[in-house]
């Protein structure tokens, strides 16, 4: 490492690295371990020393150097496969151009240290090494090619890189706006943002994530164009894809770190009320949901969650759900209505509740593939509906308006689901029918222990794989409790809609809807017609001992 003797003047330094810059030439055979000394010397002192920045960047010469440098390292290295006569010995030797390449990467994490640190919070020094920005944008690109990303050393490379590309435009309104408005109309191909978030290394990516994060932050415009343009599209799948991925990282590690810093992105553009037109964009053809809309729904789902428990003032809390209401309410209907048509197919034309019994050891006529997810998908969406439902019922919003007010303005939006309608079925409606099917369609689990039929012998979970069904007759009771609940009307459409007989059904030893008495107290209390209901059923068998219903001799089942 260089020796700087006066390390804190300025007119020395600068001194200094014009010296070492005079007698280097990048990518030729000089010497330029003396220039990497002295820029990463100075560049320690430089992190310690705000004043010292601040000096340093008054002198022109100083970034007429690192201009040089910064446009000669990337020629240097964006040739350095071209073959020509005058190198081709040295080019046709693997160790020669094996100790040139460590060269420049070392050049490139000197020089990236030196511009990283003389820009930290200094305003103008930030604009000054801004014009920087394309040829860093260059060797970035570089080196998060597939090959640079399978070397440790090439990973070292891009990480520095990304860290002096954040400093650049941290906190600088202008130039977040220039950088921002620049990378969102870039070929896809040339986002380095895009290749940095598929980094194998955390780090890296908990960096460009940082980067992404500061270039949104109190811009509604810059945010915006994250949630609606192509590019910006791209990155939020990128996000999505590594949220995914990191789920289960360590408490605290850098993985965790940043999967929290995609989680405020992605918080962010809820907030800008982006993620409705997010949602239809990762739409695809003939599919009824991806596993990308899977992945914002958890999202959604957190985001209400949190909000349902943090402090803060109702206006902001019913701004947010008003913008998701309609979302979600789309979302139900259409999911409710793919699984109905699915789970009719699986189970034949002419299935009833007598046939169903008699059958369940019999394979489905026709499984839907996407069913298990459309369910996944379904299960999401009840509980952000219960979340917001139960948020007006505590009485944290806003008196209800009209019915006709759209979710957008200020209204109790447990109203707005209650009067939600597609195609004159309302959503009350639509869950029930998907209850009495999910009801003649999957297996009863006893306490998880498979229930064998009296006609078959065989156990029922063997009929049926529920993965991708766990808890959606759970969450379809609870939300139909919750939607009943304090309202007449409701309990009324329920009744008409065989509603109480569906739920009564469901009131059996069941893990996974242990609550079904609870939720039909919401659809009988105050209601003596729908109480009239439940009286005027009448037992008509008994459980044996395996959780298996056994008429008994004379009754009709219902």
């Amino acid at each position: 490492m260089a020796m700087l003797g006066d390390s804190t003047d300025p007119e020395r330094l600068v001194a200094r690295i014009t010296d070492a810059c005079t007698s280097v030439e990048i990518g030729a055979n000089s010497d330029v371990s003396p220039l990497q000394d002295i820029l990463e010397s100075v560049a320690d002192i430089l992190a310690r020393d705000e004043e010292l920045r601040v000096k340093l960047g008054l002198y022109p010469s100083m970034w007429f150097n690192i201009r040089k440098l910064w446009r000669d390292l990337a020629r240097a290295q964006l040739t350095f496969w071209d073959a020509d006569d005058s190198d081709g010995e040295e080019r046709g030797s693997a160790e020669g151009g094996v100790n040139k390449q460590q060269t420049l990467r070392m050049m490139c994490i000197a020089l990236s240290k030196f511009t990283r640190n003389i820009t930290a919070n200094v305003a103008e020094n930030q604009v000054k090494a801004f014009d920087n920005e394309p040829d860093i944008r260059r060797l970035l690109h570089y080196h998060t090619s597939w090959s640079a990303m399978e070397d440790q050393n090439g990973v070292s490379v891009a990480r520095i890189l990304a860290q002096t590309l954040s400093n650049l435009v941290t906190a600088n309104e202008s130039l977040l706006d220039k950088i921002w408005n620049t990378y969102m109309k870039l070929p896809e191909d040339q986002v380095v943002l895009i290749r940095l978030l598929g980094s194998p290394d955390n780090r890296t990516l908990f960096i460009a994530l940082i980067l992404i994060l500061n270039c949104i932050h109190g811009s509604r415009q810059r945010t915006k164009m994250l949630g609606r343009t192509t590019i910006g599209i791209r990155l939020c799948i990128s996000i999505l894809d590594n949220m995914v991925k990191l789920y289960d990282a360590e408490e605290a590690s850098e993985g965790a770190q940043a999967f929290d810093v995609s989680y405020d992105i992605l918080s962010r553009l809820i907030e800008e009320d982006l993620v409705p037109d997010l949602y239809k964009s990762f739409h695809i053809s003939e599919e009824i949901i991806t596993p990308h809309q899977t992945t914002l729904l958890k999202i959604i789902d957190s985001y209400l969650q949190s909000l349902h428990l943090s402090k803060e003032g109702p206006s902001n809390k019913q701004h947010t759900q008003s913008k998701l209401g309609r979302m979600l309410a789309r979302c139900f209907f259409d999911q409710s209505l793919y699984a109905q048509r699915a789970i009719r197919r699986a189970l034949g034309p002419n299935t009833t509740v007598e046939t169903s019994h008699q059958e369940s050891h019999l394979p489905p006529v026709e499984l839907d593939p996407m069913l298990p997810k459309v369910c996944e998908g379904l299960v999401l969406v009840t509980q952000c509906i219960v979340t917001i439902a139960l948020e007006a019922e505590e009485g944290q919003t806003y008196p209800s308006l009209p019915v006709n007010t759209p979710p957008s303005k200020e209204r109790n939006l447990k109203e707005y689901f209650n009067e939600a309608r597609s195609s004159d079925t309302g959503m009350a409606e639509s869950l029930i029918e998907l209850l009495r099917l999910l009801d003649l369609f999957l297996p009863r689990i006893n306490f998880g222990k498979p229930v064998t039929t009296p006609v078959s012998g065989i156990p029922q979970s063997t009929a049926i794989e529920t993965s991708g069904f766990a808890y959606l007759k759970r969450d379809l009771v609870r939300l139909l409790g919750v939607l009943c609940h304090g309202v007449k009307s409701v309990q009324d459409r329920a009744r008409d809609s065989g509603g109480i007989q569906v739920v009564m059904n469901l009131c059996v030893v069941d893990e996974r809807n242990p609550s079904c008495y609870f939720y039909l107290h919401s659809l009988l209390k105050d209601n003596p017609e729908n109480q009239a209901v439940v009286d005027d059923i009448k037992p008509m068998g008994e459980w044996d001992e395996n959780g298996v219903l056994k008429d008994t001799p004379g009754s009709i089942r219902r």
